[in-house]
């Protein structure tokens, strides 16, 4: 299973004067509890792809095993060109039901939450889902093993946690950090520019 495939460029998507041919990020829709499915067709097709996934220790009656599931179920991500014949190669995709977007058609993502998220599940510890978050204090990671990210800092009890959020999806990730590993972040600057509202070309019957 593909936990995620090597960016090429930290974009926040698709300007004016963009290339019809040059790849961007999309969220892409799938049926309940075929992420995974989806994902390997796309691998097969040579389709450069994202389904995070987080490992979970699932208990029965006579064996416990570790399994893989994704971290933001019904959802993946795709890198392709925006032309109409690559979306409709991903939209033909088993499991895969269409991409996220509004009434222009599917919007890109920034890369900059995707690489968020990658670096928060390659580097960090007991991470899961999280309720989706946009209000909160906007942080730097400046020591340990998150050292970089940025996201929203929120207290839960006793504990403090990173958030990391996927606007597009409405979808955000958590892990635990210690409040002396993390420092304020302008709101003005260090954040990533949310992506401007372009969209994939419309297919027309």
């Amino acid at each position: 299973m593909d936990r995620g495939t090597e960016s090429r460029r930290l974009d926040m998507g698709p300007g004016k004067n963009a290339s019809l041919e040059e790849p961007y990020w999309y969220a892409v829709s799938t049926r309940s509890r075929h992420e995974k499915v989806a994902a390997m067709t796309l691998g097969s097709l040579g389709i450069v792809h994202f389904l995070p996934l987080l490992d979970e220790k699932r208990k029965w009656s006579d064996r416990k095993k570790v399994i893989s599931v994704p971290l933001f179920p019904g959802y993946l991500f795709v890198q392709i060109p925006r032309t109409v014949e690559s979306r409709l190669s991903v939209q033909k995709v088993p499991g895969v039901v269409n991409f996220v977007g509004n009434h222009n058609g599917p919007l890109a993502v920034p890369e900059s939450e995707l690489e968020s998220v990658r670096a928060m599940l390659s580097r960090g510890n007991g991470c899961s889902p999280h309720p989706f978050l946009q209000a909160g204090d906007r942080v730097r990671v400046v020591r340990g093993a998150l050292v970089g990210l940025e996201g929203t800092f929120i207290r839960d009890g006793a504990q403090s946690k990173l958030v990391i959020s996927v606007e597009m999806i409405q979808r955000s990730v958590s892990v635990n950090v210690a409040p002396s590993n993390v420092e304020p972040v302008s709101h003005n600057v260090g954040r990533a520019p949310q992506s401007p509202p372009y969209a994939l070309p419309m297919h027309r019957a």
